[in-house]
């Protein structure tokens, strides 16, 4: 008689169990980690709000007040801003700054293309050529401003050593002195400070562009424009729209050369917001109305940023 062996069944193992046992653990250190990283975080958000935020919402305050910056601020409401609006000086203010956001989206970034792209097929002494770009960003935009308005000036700079010459081609030309030249004048000693930190961008995304897309439209006989058209620029475009948005951006809160070369003249003619921001706060004891104008020029900006995180986040391919 043959004997049935009946397998006995085989309990499952008790998954569950280990998973819960696990999982605690898990959230427990990561709760842990979190807690640690806050607290490390903790004096740089404590420094934050006392240097940033405090600040942004006390100018918002004083926005909305009567305030000569040394009695205590009378409340009234709106007032400040619509005279903002009314005020031709202040909108003739944002016209140069439109200009100069202008001058500076074309210029410097044109010239830091081609210098960048330029550069990229640069074997030897590429360090030495972008640290030779990179001095004037570095070297303090007083000294650099100071610089210029002594070359640019009719009595010591290039007009009078070209007279010493002979040669009388700036004889009545006033850079910083004629109403139609000052504020581009001012841009151009701006720009040339600013497109050589542009190269070094530029080319720092250059360099990880894929060298094998580079031999394929060359196989094609594509010139170096086309090559640069078709491989450089569109992989470098995350680079190329971050440096737009910045420099719209900082085109609005330019001050440094505009004030040291001409502060706002000749009659208003390279007058920025900046500067009659400046000159309302500390020279005519205004400076409730100057809090408008920050307030005003920082909502631009957030509008600036606002639209291109809204195009990110709707897909639009950068």
């Amino acid at each position: 008689m043959s004997r049935v062996t009946q397998a006995s069944p085989r309990t499952p193992p008790a998954r569950g169990d280990a998973a819960t046992r696990v999982r605690p653990q898990a959230g427990r250190s990561q709760s842990s980690a979190t807690r640690r990283n806050w607290l490390f975080l903790a004096p740089l958000a404590a420094v934050n709000l006392l240097v940033v935020a405090g600040p942004a919402v006390a100018t918002v305050y004083y926005s909305l007040t009567e305030w000569n910056g040394l009695s205590a601020p009378t409340f009234i409401g709106f007032a400040n801003y619509v005279e903002l609006v009314q005020d031709t000086r202040f909108l003739n203010a944002v016209g140069h700054n439109l200009y100069y956001a202008a001058f500076m989206l074309i210029v410097p970034i044109t010239m830091a293309l081609f210098g960048a792209f330029m550069l990229s097929s640069v074997r030897r002494f590429r360090l030495l050529f972008r640290t030779l770009y990179f001095v004037p960003y570095i070297v303090l935009s007083v000294v650099n401003a100071s610089i210029w308005k002594y070359l640019l000036s009719p009595e010591t700079g290039i007009a009078a050593g070209l007279n010493q010459v002979g040669i009388h081609w700036l004889d009545d030309v006033y850079f910083l002195g004629d109403t139609d030249l000052a504020l581009t004048s001012v841009a151009f000693v701006d720009n040339w400070h600013w497109w050589g930190f542009l190269v070094v961008l530029f080319l720092a995304a250059m360099q990880d562009v894929d060298k094998t897309l580079y031999e394929s439209v060359r196989l094609d006989g594509a010139s170096r424009f086309q090559e640069f058209w078709h491989v450089t620029f569109p992989s470098i475009r995350p680079t190329f729209v971050f440096v737009v948005v910045l420099t719209i951006i900082w085109s609005f809160l330019a001050f440094d050369y505009a004030y040291v070369l001409t502060r706002g003249g000749p009659a208003d003619a390279s007058m920025l917001v900046s500067i009659l921001l400046n000159a309302n706060a500390f020279s005519y004891q205004r400076a409730g109305y100057a809090s408008a104008m920050g307030v005003a020029m920082t909502s631009f900006t957030v509008v600036v940023l606002s639209v291109y995180t809204w195009l990110r986040k709707r897909g639009w391919e950068i």
